[in-house]
């Protein structure tokens, strides 16, 4: 009888039967694995991501219906810094030229978020949770593992493309199968990033931060060179080399030969260091904390383990209403005497003054993405959980309320904090109004609060069905930041708590439906921890 093999680093190469496991040996079962696990999130993004660019063409052409409306819309955004530093400048005014501006940006970091996602989860946190062990104990060779997470990756890209290309094929060949590979590529660039950061980290958790950190800085870096601080640090940026093949606007082919070449740099480096680790190492090992701590009760665990999240969201909410709140100033600049540009700034921040309708839509932004930070905060104890480390605390006289609460007030108290930062941010950039911009960014809660509550819910009723509430927060800010431009009716925006708040500042003072969110919040708070305290503790 056959004995599996060690290897010199203690990892299961396979049976010995003679012929010993390559390095991508198991490849294609793997592979099949992370695409079975993940047959509903890969269709899922691919459609939203491709879906948001191939439908734009229809949604621009109602706005901006002449080759004369289309040139000054393209003539004003490019003479508008801020604009540029949001969207990229506009390379040609054609319609299919205004759809790589108005979404490819937004494109690229959606395809960037999904691959980073796809591929920490079928490395890093495979072999945090125990399970890739459990797989590499058959024949399964040292960078099998990390291959089949790239080609799933590469799946979601390729799908990207492919529904990119063919929705916008009408409008030039060319230029659709440009885009369709510039926001490919961009994806399959950060996937490379996040398997090499899934090297270097102990945690699953880390790597997506180091790979999210990676995303933000080249958003910053291309807004901060399209605003014509320097055209340089554009090509510092992944995402300002997908902004540079420049689509419908004589593809520079070239550029994506750079994309490719950062891609498979990345991979190469993530692949030399797969193969010099054991299974659930790291190159950047974990400091272990002091001998003698202060955490004596759970609420002061859950600070130690999220304080840094919260920190790093802070500043990001802080500096992001700076940044917006310069640009508030410049919005009758922006639309000019283009009403269908008008009303689409009016269904995302309220039918007020335009500055006040577009200080609505900043605000209604920041709320949005406030609500993934509240979930991930909520979800948090439920990762807890499943990596074994909640039990032995449970096993004491720790309460399962009390030890969940210390991650709710973190959860509901934080995204208070990061709105209110938002708030001041653009107040102190915008020069006026504090007291009512502050009060609109604050009057975005009820929403984050329901969104969180029913992460709660899920977490304690369903915990196998936790992560579907990253699926609603997605929806949820893809309903309230594409849903006006695309003109969806507003019983589609009804489904997203934020298409219920009034719309502040401004007139619009409907009062009752902010009490209601607060009441549902509350109600699936309570009904979540009902359910965790009946359950059995995943382990």
């Amino acid at each position: 009888m056959s004995t599996p093999a060690r290897t010199r680093t203690g990892t299961t190469a396979g049976p010995v039967t003679g012929t010993p496991a390559g390095p991508l040996t198991g490849t294609g079962a793997l592979t099949r694995l992370a695409l079975r696990r993940d047959r509903l999130t890969i269709p899922l993004w691919a459609l939203v991501t491709g879906g948001l660019v191939a439908s734009g063409a229809g949604s621009l052409e109602g706005v901006y219906g002449t080759a004369a409306a289309r040139a000054e819309a393209a003539a004003a955004m490019t003479a508008n810094s801020s604009m540029r530093a949001l969207y990229g400048p506009v390379f040609d005014d054609s319609l299919g030229g205004l759809v790589a501006w108005r979404f490819g940006t937004f494109a690229a970091v959606l395809a960037a978020v999904a691959s980073l996602i796809v591929v920490v989860r079928h490395t890093r946190e495979e072999e945090e949770t125990g399970r890739q062990e459990m797989l590499s104990a058959g024949a399964v060779g040292r960078r099998a593992p990390l291959t089949a997470a790239l080609l799933a990756a590469l799946v979601v890209n390729t799908a990207v493309a492919l529904i990119v290309t063919a929705g916008l094929a009408g409008q030039g060949a060319a230029g659709a199968l440009a885009l369709g590979l510039a926001l490919g590529g961009t994806g399959m660039v950060f996937a490379a990033t996040a398997a090499l950061a899934a090297q270097l980290t102990e945690s699953a958790r880390l790597a997506k931060g180091l790979t999210g950190a990676a995303v933000g800085l080249a958003f910053v870096l291309r807004a901060a060179g399209d605003s014509g601080r320097s055209p340089v640090l554009t090509w510092l940026s992944p995402i300002g080399w997908a902004e540079n093949v420049r689509a419908f606007a004589g593809e520079r082919w070239w550029v994506l030969l750079l994309i490719a070449a950062a891609a498979l740099a990345q991979t190469a480096a993530a692949y030399v260091l797969a193969g010099r680790r054991d299974i659930g190492a790291s190159f950047l090992a974990t400091r272990p904390g002091p001998a003698e701590g202060g955490l004596a009760t759970a609420g002061a665990l859950a600070w130690r383990l999220q304080r840094g999240t919260l920190l790093g969201w802070s500043l990001g909410f802080l500096l992001g209403g700076l940044v917006f709140g310069g640009m508030v100033e410049g919005a009758a600049d922006i639309v000019g005497d283009n009403a269908q540009a008008r009303q689409i700034i009016e269904r995302m921040g309220g039918r007020s003054a335009l500055t006040d309708a577009f200080l609505a839509t900043m605000v209604s932004l920041f709320g949005m993405v406030a609500a993934l930070f509240a979930v991930g905060s909520v979800l948090r104890p439920h990762g807890e959980e499943t990596s074994g480390r909640a039990e032995p605390l449970l096993a004491n006289a720790l309460g399962r309320i009390r030890w969940a609460a210390g991650h709710l007030l973190i959860a509901f108290g934080g995204s208070a904090l990061i709105l209110a930062l938002s708030g001041i941010g653009l107040a102190l950039s915008y020069g006026r109004d504090a007291g009512a911009v502050l009060g609109a960014s604050l009057a975005q809660l009820p929403a984050v609060w329901t969104l969180a509550g029913l992460a709660v819910l899920l977490w304690g009723a369903a915990p196998r069905a936790a992560t579907a509430a990253w699926g609603a927060a997605g929806l949820c800010l893809a309903l309230g930041w594409i849903g006006p431009a695309l003109d969806l009716p507003q019983a589609a925006l009804n489904l997203s708590p934020f298409g219920h708040l009034p719309k502040l500042p401004g007139p619009d003072t409907a009062w009752t439906p902010v009490l209601a969110l607060i009441a549902l919040a509350a109600a699936l708070v309570a009904a979540g921890l009902a359910g965790l305290r009946r359950r059995d503790v995943i382990g």
